[in-house]
């Protein structure tokens, strides 16, 4: 990790605090995002403004927005996202079990030296969102 730089001008702490990450996410779809996020990875539809090409929804904790592509935002071929989002979840043989069949899996469920056991899958809009629980590496 690189070194982080010194404080050595007397200066204060930052004030800032920050209460949740949400990702708002871009999509030609709107319509089809929420049927996904919904229907198949049953998230609750929280807010949705047809005028806006806006929604946000939640499942327990994990929360997310989309929206309609607009002049401020570029979007001509699609997403330029290029990570992945990662679902924590005590039930993911479970969530496996319900999602292997019904989505465009990108790799199947197996247990990782980092300590996790995850699969990822490919949302609607191509998003890539992995889905993990933390194991025990003491076999």
């Amino acid at each position: 990790m690189p070194a982080r730089p010194s404080r050595s001008d007397g200066a204060k702490k930052s004030l800032m605090k920050f209460r949740n990450l949400i990702p708002m996410l871009y999509t030609a779809d709107i319509n089809g995002t929420i049927a996904f996020y919904c229907d198949v990875l049953k998230f609750e539809l929280d807010e949705y403004n047809a005028d806006w090409g806006w929604c946000a929804m939640h499942n327990n904790g994990a929360h997310i927005m989309f929206a309609l592509p607009n002049e401020h935002t570029p979007f001509e071929d699609g997403s330029k996202f290029t990570g992945s989002f990662y679902i924590y979840t005590e039930e993911v043989d479970v969530v496996w079990e319900q999602l292997k069949a019904i989505t465009k899996v990108c790799y199947d469920i197996a247990d990782f030296e980092h300590g996790m056991r995850e699969f990822a899958i490919y949302d609607n809009n191509g998003y890539l969102l992995q889905f993990g629980k933390e194991i025990s590496l003491n076999k």
